[in-house]
């Protein structure tokens, strides 16, 4: 909305200092900043509302050291997160931008889905929530709007890169050298290419995958990259809904990744920095900055609300919509397979859990009764049973979400 604005001012009527919104850094400073101030003040007013209206959370007994003290805690406030990344989403990125709308569209889609399920444990007084089902269903529906955006939309280009470097003349004062520039072709292209560590030029083409339909293999490359977009969406999401189960967990480390991401998407949209990393120049990719800023900023402030002992709970309304943001956020930068390594915290929560399940399973048909690899699943309850306090499990969460997001950074390096 400013953007548009302060435009309409400077072109119009001279307005001095109206071209500094034009600027990314700007505009990510003021989103954060302002994702900050509605975290704490709708957040204050929001627990306190529903703690009249007796909004509590309904703790399964699970045996684990302080669950009872969490009865009655307020839960739905992952409202304060998505306020505090919509609004200032709204007011200082170029809304017509298609990462931008993506954005959106995914925080407000998934927001709706969680909602839904907080609605029905805390009003219905149904513990059980919307069927795993129907949730499923959500996330797969956004997955392909996500996936149908990137490999059709005419606005999701890159520029390719047409040489190493050119050589140009460069003096400063009585100093005369010579500097290199990237060179990208003039011509945005649509294509399927994503980065990917530890190979040769860290790039992969999905497109690579059905070379054996033939020659005109590439008209067929959606019905691989559709269900694999769909696939991360949904993993993703529902990775930060399982790691959701002690307090400020999963909003420190979805704060972690929301940074890095953000860092990504900077160098990506600025043809000096893709070129150092070697990454693709993705055009108009760093208006992404300003939205994950008021997502770093909306974890921020929903962390001191959340941090141990928590005064509210996200609940799925922001679990979901956490998962989610991450997920398309790096597929519009086209960093979706640097997710395993980034997102290490949420795969492991994840896979704790299919793997416990499977096990229990596996060796309940077999011996006839189930047997556990983990204490408790997910990982988290896990430490818990070893009498672990919960405070200490979190922090050492994000020492590790912090010591992936440093080594997904410098992967794009390593070639």
């Amino acid at each position: 909305m400013f953007y548009y604005l302060f435009h309409y001012l400077r072109e119009h009527y001279n307005l001095a200092g109206a071209n500094v919104f034009n600027y990314i850094s700007f505009r990510s400073a003021l989103a954060l900043i302002t994702s900050l101030i509605i975290s704490a003040l709708f957040g204050k007013k929001l627990i306190s509302m529903l703690r009249r209206k007796q909004v509590g959370e309904s703790v399964r007994d699970l045996g684990l050291h302080g669950q009872k003290e969490k009865e009655g805690t307020p839960t739905m406030g992952g409202l304060i997160i998505l306020s505090a990344i919509l609004l200032p989403t709204l007011l200082f990125a170029k809304i017509d931008n298609v990462y931008v709308s993506l954005m959106l569209v995914t925080t407000v889609w998934l927001g709706t889905v969680g909602f839904i399920d907080d609605y029905i444990k805390v009003f219905k007084k149904d513990k059980s929530g919307l069927s795993g089902k129907f949730k499923i269903v959500g996330q797969v529906g956004i997955g392909v709007i996500v996936a149908c955006t990137m490999y059709f939309n005419a606005h999701v280009v890159v520029k390719e890169k047409i040489a190493r470097a050119q050589v140009v003349p460069m003096v400063t004062g009585q100093e005369s050298g010579e500097t290199t520039l990237p060179m990208y072709a003039k011509e945005e292209t649509r294509s399927l290419k994503t980065t990917i560590p530890f190979v040769k030029d860290n790039e992969f083409d999905y497109s690579s995958l059905v070379k054996f339909m033939g020659v005109h293999y590439r008209k067929f490359a959606w019905m691989l990259f559709i269900p694999i977009i769909i696939l991360i969406v949904t993993f993703i999401s529902n990775g930060a809904n399982i790691t959701d189960g002690i307090d400020g967990l999963a909003t420190g480390t979805s704060g972690i990744i929301g940074a890095t991401i953000m860092i990504l998407a900077y160098v990506s949209g600025n043809t000096v920095f893709a070129d150092y990393l070697n990454i693709m120049y993705i055009p108009n990719a760093g208006e992404l900055v300003v939205y994950m800023s008021a997502f770093v900023g909306a974890c921020i402030g929903f962390l001191w609300y959340n941090s141990y002992p928590a005064q509210v709970f996200m609940g799925d309304t922001g679990s979901l919509a956490l998962g989610g943001i991450i997920a398309v956020s790096a597929i519009a930068i086209r960093k979706e397979l640097l997710l395993p390594l980034l997102c290490g915290v949420f795969v492991i929560e994840n896979f704790s859990v299919m793997i416990q399940v499977g096990y229990f399973k596996y060796t309940k048909k077999k011996y006839g009764e189930g047997r556990r690899i983990f204490k408790m699943a997910p990982l988290h309850h896990h430490f818990q049973k070893l009498h672990v306090h919960e405070a200490k499990i979190v922090s050492r969460f994000w020492i590790v979400g912090l010591f992936l997001a440093l080594l997904t950074i410098v992967t794009l390096k390593l070639r």
